[in-house]
């Protein structure tokens, strides 16, 4: 794909909560129940030797308790992706859960299945910049076009492992039991586990209409 210009991130959808999960004095709130798994996820994109910039806005909107709802976070950082996560509960339209934009390329996909094209840039040059304005035969005003040769690729979970929660499940804990029985290095680390914390901090530090004291640990 390229050069990895952007990633988007979405676990959203339209839902009214009423449950323990929406008061803050019981952790609840979207980025907190919901979030740290695709947090997790942008982290692990981004990069986990340093810490991103971080922009960070959240509202309450259809919940009943008084945590947030919906929670655009941004993460940015020098030579990195820059990273768009949202995790809503006012979203009736659902679109892609992941989207890549690159320089030669993008994906989109689900928890289920992932579309891919790219193009070889030896196959498609960068065009050289023409500064006469572009005309069709007949003279009126033209865009820019590019004949582009796609390669498209896609994937999709295979139906021994359809249940996907379950499998997903089976091996963290198969990973934690390799690490307490045998000692076998943890796959997720305590410093990933920092930087997501530090993150999530810093998001509720920037929305004191809602976090007014904020500590998670």
């Amino acid at each position: 794909l390229g050069r990895i210009v952007q990633i988007n991130v979405a676990f959203s959808g339209f839902a009214r909560r009423y449950d323990w999960q929406t008061l803050q004095k019981f952790m609840g709130g979207n980025l907190l129940n919901t979030g740290p798994h695709p947090l997790d996820q942008a982290l692990q994109l981004f990069g986990t030797d340093i810490m991103p910039e971080i922009f960070c806005h959240m509202d309450r909107t259809t919940t009943a308790g008084n945590a947030e709802d919906h929670v655009l976070v941004i993460l940015r950082g020098k030579d990195r992706p820059l990273i768009h996560l949202e995790i809503s509960s006012c979203k009736t339209y659902s679109g892609n859960l992941y989207e890549v934009y690159g320089t030669t390329g993008g994906l989109k996909g689900s928890m289920t299945e992932i579309e891919w094209q790219y193009f070889d840039p030896k196959k498609s040059p960068s065009p050289k910049l023409i500064l006469k304005p572009l005309c069709k035969p007949d003279g009126t005003p033209a865009f820019p076009s590019d004949a582009i040769e796609w390669i498209k690729k896609s994937w999709q979970v295979p139906k021994s492992q359809a249940d996907l929660f379950s499998v997903i499940s089976k091996r963290f804990y198969h990973m934690l039991w390799r690490t307490l029985a045998h000692g076998a290095p943890l796959e997720i680390t305590p410093e990933q586990i920092r930087q997501q914390v530090a993150v999530i901090e810093e998001c509720q530090k920037q929305n004191p209409q809602i976090y007014r004291k904020v500590s998670i640990l």
